[in-house]
C-alpha cells in the first residue's frame, strides 16, 4: 500500500518524467514537419512550378525555410542531450528543449500556413487564399497555443 509520501516524486524522478514527456511530444511533431519538408523539397521539380508568380516563389522560400527551422528546433534537444550526456545538466536541457519545442511549433505553424497559402494562391483568387491562410493560422494559433495560454493566464487547472 502506498503512503502519501510515496506519491511524491524525487527531483530526479520528476526531471526524468519531464524529459520523457518532452521526447514523446517531439516524436509526435517530427513526422509532420518531416512530411511537409519532404513535400516542399519536391515542389520545385514539378513542371508547373515554372508558372508560379514572384509572390508564390518568395512564399515558397519562406515556407521552406520555416519548415527547415522547425526541423532543426525539434532535433536540437537530441543533439544537446547527446553532447551533455552524463554532465548532470538535465534541468537546463529541459528548459532549453521546451523553448526549442515551442519555437519549433511556431515555425511549423508558419510553414504549414505558408504551404496552405501557396497552394490556395496557386489555385484560387488572392482573396480566397488570404482568407484560408488567416483561418489556418488562427486554428493553429488557438489549438496549439491559445487554449493552453488562456488557461494559464486565468489560473485554471484540471483536478
Amino acid at each position: 500500500m502506498r503512503t502519501p509520501s510515496d506519491a511524491v516524486e524525487s527531483d530526479q524522478e520528476q526531471l526524468d518524467r519531464q524529459l520523457s514527456e518532452l521526447l514523446q511530444e517531439l516524436r509526435v511533431a517530427m513526422p509532420g514537419v518531416q512530411l511537409l519538408f519532404g513535400f516542399l523539397l519536391a515542389v520545385p521539380f514539378n513542371q508547373r512550378f515554372a508558372q508560379v508568380t514572384t509572390f508564390q516563389r518568395d512564399l515558397y522560400l519562406v515556407t521552406l525555410l520555416c519548415s527547415a527551422v522547425a526541423s532543426a528546433l525539434f532535433i536540437a534537444p537530441t543533439a544537446y542531450h547527446r553532447i551533455m550526456f552524463r554532465h548532470r545538466d538535465k534541468p537546463q536541457l529541459i528548459r532549453s528543449a521546451t523553448r526549442m519545442t515551442l519555437a519549433g511549433l511556431v515555425s511549423l505553424a508558419l510553414a504549414m500556413t505558408g504551404a496552405v497559402l501557396l497552394v490556395t494562391d496557386f489555385l484560387f483568387s488572392d482573396r480566397t487564399a488570404a482568407i484560408v491562410a488567416a483561418i489556418t493560422l488562427a486554428v493553429f494559433g488557438w489549438l496549439w497555443f491559445g487554449i493552453a495560454l488562456s488557461r494559464r493566464l486565468t489560473g485554471k487547472r484540471s483536478h
